[in-house]
């Protein structure tokens, strides 16, 4: 039996897509140089053109969803970096307060999302309110989670994903590196996320011992993890030993890495794979200029496909959008060639590369 899943970078609804969305937020927000997220929608209006708002749900995620539809995952996998809660309590002092209205939840059920990871630094920016409007909401909508919760028990514990007779866990954990405060860590009686202050080798270890307390031989194990910085292009070489040793001891089976804005390399450690940055996929950053050297306008989705019963990757397709007017859109010609040449650069390092179908989708070899 095989699986396949759909993985894919942070997916961040609030703030200008909240506001865009057919029941925005309240608009106001805490930054130090803006207070209003609407002002989100008019700087990608100016960079890209006018769009009406409202938008329908299904509008944000735009090409996407017909290629969901195309490869037919058996599980839709993001990253959930933004707060759904209709809270007014936001986190003082932290800068950046991401929230969606519980309202606006439809966001995510359009296109199928079976599970969020939690573990990551904009799930408490409306404080412990937050938080639990952002678990209830997804419990409401069946959409699985792990990485935070109440206590540390529940943020502990892993999603489980069924398919027939196969079993899937996803856990997730987050590190202050990607900017998670340290207060955030769940505890015996303290409401957080599960986080991990080091990654090394004893804390691989100790979290391995963690994922057999849950799993059963035959399970299929995600890690989601949250990491590093925003704005990089080398990969720091403590990921790579920590998720080096998760798989050469047989904890887990696929790595769901993300934190930077934009795509990083990826690696396939003995039939694993790992993915270091997946890169945002939907955000609100599209009039925002500065970073431009690192290309956060693409998005990527993974269609990863496991066999179950020896847990070893068959293949891994990776299919480019860009995003533009707060939707994913075909990328260009010209742009399908610069990712192409961009991905077989960043595979040097892990001795892979991608071959261009007519599609213009990327198929990994390795």
């Amino acid at each position: 039996m095989e699986l396949k899943f759909f993985l894919c970078g942070d997916i961040m609804t609030g703030r200008g897509i909240d506001q865009a969305l057919p029941f925005p937020s309240d608009p106001i927000i805490y930054e130090p140089y803006m207070t209003d997220a609407r002002d989100y929608i008019y700087l990608a209006q100016n960079k890209n053109g006018l769009f009406k708002t409202p938008v329908p749900f299904h509008y944000i995620w735009g090409d996407a969803l017909k290629l969901l539809e195309l490869y037919n995952p058996d599980f839709r996998i993001i990253n959930l970096e933004t707060s759904v809660t209709d809270s007014r309590e936001y986190w003082a002092g932290k800068g950046i307060n991401y929230k969606m209205n519980p309202e606006n939840i439809t966001a995510l059920t359009c296109a199928g999302i079976n599970y969020c990871a939690l573990a990551n630094n904009h799930t408490i920016d409306w404080g412990y309110k937050g938080l639990r409007d952002t678990i209830r909401t997804l419990e409401n909508a069946d959409i699985q989670h792990s990485g935070a919760g109440v206590n540390i028990e529940e943020a502990t514990k892993p999603a489980t994903l069924i398919k027939d007779n196969a079993r899937v866990l996803v856990f997730s954990l987050g590190t202050e590196s990607s900017g998670i405060p340290s207060s955030w860590e769940a505890d015996i009686n303290r409401p957080g996320v599960k986080m991990l202050h080091e990654l090394n080798l004893e804390d691989a270890h100790s979290f391995g011992k963690w994922i057999n307390m849950y799993r059963k031989p035959d399970d299929i194990v995600i890690l989601s993890i949250h990491w590093g910085a925003n704005w990089v292009f080398k990969i720091p070489s403590s990921h790579i030993q920590f998720a080096h040793t998760l798989v050469d001891n047989g904890y887990v089976d696929i790595i769901h890495g993300h934190s930077s804005h934009h795509m990083l390399s990826m690696e396939i450690y003995k039939e694993k794979p790992v993915l270091y940055g997946c890169g945002d996929f939907i955000n609100d950053y599209e009039g925002i200029d500065t970073q431009q050297i690192f290309r956060d306008d693409i998005s990527m989705m993974f269609f990863i496909t496991m066999n179950t019963k020896n847990k070893k990757l068959k293949n891994v397709t990776l299919v480019p959008l860009i995003k533009y007017q707060f939707s994913l859109r075909k990328p260009s010609e010209e742009d399908i060639k610069r990712m192409e040449s961009d991905l077989n650069q960043m595979g040097v390092q892990f001795n892979n590369r991608v071959k261009k179908d007519p599609n213009g989708t990327f198929l990994l070899q390795w």
